[in-house]
């Protein structure tokens, strides 16, 4: 039986959930599940990570809903004519690692009633936390990790995508007595060569 699946969730947009899903998925040679992609539809996080994974064991499964604007899902579904269900998200049957990636942070909604972190809950998975520094991390870092204790979620550990800042990373590691699992470091561009040297920087 495989581990629980390991869900990457950020604590904004743009912090580097897909470069981490992709380290991660090489260096696991897990399979690979975005549930929702909300725009890009040609260009999908799910693309980008087949475009930099070397290994030939991932398996990339399909999205559950793939929505053509490129906004929060709920508005996005909205637009297309499309009702997202929480029932409709059926976790891929693999007897290897999965790895899914969300969408944006915790506390982007679904639809009227569904957050990310209802999905989260309801896929029983085992949270791998991306962080970024920069003015207001520490907030929404140890915001994003109060959520997910109140939820119950269990945290595996958490992730810093990109510049170091030791006074930052080590007060959020202290006053949540998170796991660190890594520091990935901050990289001019992103190919195959460069995903798996980043994975060295990742102990799970």
């Amino acid at each position: 039986m495989p581990n629980k699946p390991l869900f990457i969730t950020g604590i904004g947009t743009g912090i580097g959930k897909t470069i981490v899903s992709a380290i991660l998925t090489e260096k696991l040679k897990a399979d690979y599940w975005k549930p929702v992609q909300s725009g890009d539809l040609d260009d999908s996080d799910t693309l980008k990570v087949k475009s930099l994974i070397s290994n030939t064991q991932t398996v990339f499964h399909p999205e559950t809903y793939r929505l053509t604007q490129p906004f929060s899902p709920h508005k996005s579904a909205a637009i297309d004519g499309v009702s997202i269900e929480k029932e409709k998200f059926i976790t891929p049957k693999t007897d290897n690692q999965l790895l899914i990636e969300g969408a944006g942070g915790l506390m982007v909604p679904l639809n009227n009633e569904l957050l990310m972190i209802d999905l989260i809950k309801y896929l029983d998975a085992e949270i791998i936390l991306v962080s970024q520094n920069y003015l207001g991390s520490i907030n929404h870092t140890l915001l994003s990790v109060a959520a997910l204790k109140q939820y119950n979620i269990p945290i595996k550990g958490i992730i810093f995508n990109g510049k170091a800042d030791i006074d930052s990373e080590s007060y959020i590691l202290k006053y949540k007595g998170l796991k660190l699992l890594g520091h990935i470091p901050e990289y001019k561009s992103i190919d195959k060569n460069v995903v798996i040297e980043a994975g060295e920087h990742i102990s799970l």
